[in-house]
């Protein structure tokens, strides 16, 4: 490609030496990878339909078999997202309404999980409305010490 020409698709190309052709194996001696095909001889490797679990310690009992099990995880444990008062104080104005749609808008909350929970860390001085799934006892005196509303969705 000439440098004065306008790149376009019909005139792009890779730049030299990054594309290769691939490596054929086991095609005559002459390739340099013919006769074992760059797989050696003999031994587990070398045969056809050889792979292994991504545990497989050689017949050694696995790690993850090995090492004692403790305890269980509960899959229907709820997982919320903690939303601080000083995080809180710092985004909203004064009767503002303070719900997840808001707090997702303020990227204080992210991706999916099973609701908010506002804790007490900081303080507040704006009379606030806030719908969040829970709350501390002591985030819920403060909001509604500044006059602020409390709403459990």
């Amino acid at each position: 490609m000439a440098e004065h020409e306008p790149l376009k698709l019909n005139n792009l190309s890779p730049s030299k030496g990054s594309v290769r052709n691939r490596k054929r194996i086991g095609r005559g001696p002459g390739s340099g990878h013919g006769k074992t095909a760059g797989r050696g001889s003999k031994g587990f490797w070398s045969r056809s339909g050889s792979s292994m679990n991504s545990g497989f310690e050689g017949g050694q009992m696995p790690l993850h078999r090995r090492v004692p099990k403790r305890g269980f995880t509960n899959i229907f444990k709820k997982e919320f997202w903690v939303v601080n008062l000083d995080q809180i104080e710092k985004r909203y104005e004064t009767g503002a309404v303070v719900d997840p749609e808001s707090l997702r808008a303020c990227r204080l909350v992210r991706g999916a999980r099973d609701g908010v929970k506002l804790l007490a860390r900081g303080e507040v001085t704006k009379a606030l409305h806030v719908k969040v799934h829970r709350i501390s006892v002591e985030a819920r005196k403060k909001i509604e010490a500044a006059g602020g509303k409390v709403e459990l969705l």
